[in-house]
């Protein structure tokens, strides 16, 4: 049985984490082959599973030594239909892999939960097409699709799902309705370029403000991924309601554009002192971002960094 559906902790407020990126971190720091920069293939085997239990042990024991919630996701960004079918993975197997992955972290949340850590099991979803590149798509053909993985978690331990690294309303608001439909408490996670707007130009308070009208406001809270903070920053306004539904921020480690990092073939770690008192400005201007975690090039030193910046004792929060 789910935990947490019915009441996610980080939605009613204090400081919670969630991991950096996964997929990075995988490819550049473990030495992991990741076809089509998809980490659930890591699922069907004992060695793979280690990595993966490898990856997320080194970010729990910083939750717990702050006494900090935090936000575990599943390994499944790329496992949904079209992605699979390039990889070799038709529909069953890719249920299973699913499954494999909540059961996974749920195993970590018994390992590493505590009364001051809750530990709250994410159902990762990620874009149908490239997340850097416009997703053409219908809002009804965006549920039918993401409905796939959206079922399957509903009828797990998960406790939420999040849609990660969303580039157009419409996709947003069809797994939003997906998520309704199943019953499942749901995030929308934008990603925007270097001018603060989704890649079709959409500003992301219209991308928000549109994705509630069209859903009555259903996903639980949003967050911002994929991009760095001076990428974002300049189009968040003080005092506006579309921004307290903004709860969390997965930043890039790296300042370079989508496509600056689409070509390299190196890690960018970024300047870990410089996003860490990014992030603290970001609390500080925006109390209702509570949620923090890293995406493309950040690990658990980026995490721990921020951590110790952004903690209510540090003097900087």
């Amino acid at each position: 049985m789910a935990k947490y559906r019915h009441a996610l902790p980080q939605a009613a407020g204090g400081l919670f984490l969630s991991d950096g990126g996964m997929e990075t971190a995988l490819i550049f720091l473990q030495g992991q082959h990741l076809p089509q920069f998809a980490s659930f293939v890591l699922l069907e085997d004992e060695n793979g599973r280690a990595e993966l239990m490898k990856y997320y042990e080194h970010f729990l024991p910083i939750a717990r030594k702050h006494g900090l919630g935090f936000v575990l996701d599943t390994a499944t960004w790329r496992a949904s239909l079209d992605w699979g079918r390039l990889i070799g993975f038709e529909p069953d197997r890719l249920r299973a892999v699913n499954i494999a992955a909540v059961d996974l972290v749920a195993t970590l949340r018994d390992r590493w939960e505590t009364r001051a850590t809750p530990i709250v099991l994410n159902g990762a979803i990620g874009p149908r097409g490239d997340g850097y590149k416009i997703a053409r798509m219908e809002a009804a053909e965006a549920q039918d699709y993401h409905a796939f993985q959206v079922d399957i978690f509903a009828g797990t331990q998960a406790d939420m799902v999040s849609a990660i690294t969303m580039n157009t309303i419409n996709e947003a608001v069809g797994i939003a309705r997906a998520a309704k439909a199943a019953g499942m408490p749901c995030v929308i996670s934008f990603t925007v370029e270097i001018d603060g707007k989704l890649i079709d130009g959409t500003t992301l308070r219209a991308a928000i403000e549109a994705t509630d009208e069209a859903t009555s406001a259903s996903p639980a809270y949003y967050m911002v991924n994929c991009a760095h903070p001076i990428h974002f920053e300049q189009a968040l306004e003080r005092d506006e309601a579309w921004v307290t539904r903004i709860h969390g921020v997965r930043a890039n480690a790296s300042a370079r554009s989508h496509a600056e990092l689409d070509e390299s073939d190196t890690l960018d770690i970024g300047d870990m002192a410089d996003l860490s008192r990014r992030y603290s400005a970001l609390m500080r201007a925006f109390p209702s971002m509570h949620i923090l975690g890293g995406c493309c090039g950040t690990d658990h030193r980026h995490l721990a960094a921020i951590c110790e910046v952004c903690m209510p004792d540090s003097g900087m929060a």
